[in-house]
């Protein structure tokens, strides 16, 4: 009965994300990352949120991976990367200081063959330079080591988008793994 009601469950989720796609039905979030020591802003990370007509939000936990399972998590991503850029570019255009946006990619976004030609486009599309986007690439996500892998990070080093490694420590933590990839920042989790 319990298998049933996961199944039932995951399925409505999966029925409701599919019109939640196309509506855009979405928000982000935007979560201050601050220098302990000044208190300056250095950055921003987009949080990916699921507000609901009737109830409660839906948190990411309980959407992403039906979302990767299911084949939906691209044009989510999607959504994820055009609308942190163009508010980055907004805030920027504000008068606001230029910190970078860091958005989660999710390991089927990063395996995909033209992400550095969708990261162009988004950037030229919303006139945001390079410099201000961040993504945060898991651990597992690098433990391929691919030629594919080294391209897609080679090329988004050339687009100068910067690279962090999020919840370092969680995986299978090898300081090798850093000296082997163009990481520009390491985000430490906190059971290491």
């Amino acid at each position: 009965e319990r298998l049933s009601q996961t199944a039932f469950n995951t399925l409505s989720l999966e029925t409701r994300l599919r019109e939640a796609i196309p509506e855009e039905a979405f928000e982000l979030h935007y979560q201050p990352q601050m220098r302990v020591d000044t208190g300056r802003l250095v950055g921003i990370e987009a949080l990916i949120r699921w507000p609901q007509k009737e109830g409660p939000t839906v948190m990411p936990n309980d959407f992403i991976p039906i979302a990767e399972q299911r084949g939906l998590i691209m044009p989510i991503g999607s959504w994820v990367l055009r609308q942190a850029c163009r508010q980055n570019r907004m805030w920027q255009l504000s008068g606001l200081p230029k910190v970078p946006v860091a958005v989660n990619l999710s390991a089927i976004q990063f395996k995909q063959k033209n992400l550095v030609e969708e990261v162009e486009r988004v950037l030229a599309e919303t006139g945001l330079d390079a410099a201000g986007l961040e993504f945060e690439l898991t651990e597992s996500m690098l433990m391929e080591d691919t030629p594919d892998i080294m391209r897609t990070l080679d090329g988004l080093r050339l687009l100068g988008v910067r690279l962090a490694i999020d919840d370092f420590g969680t995986g299978h933590s090898s300081l090798a793994l850093l000296k082997r990839f163009p990481i520009d920042k390491l985000k430490i989790d906190r059971t290491f």
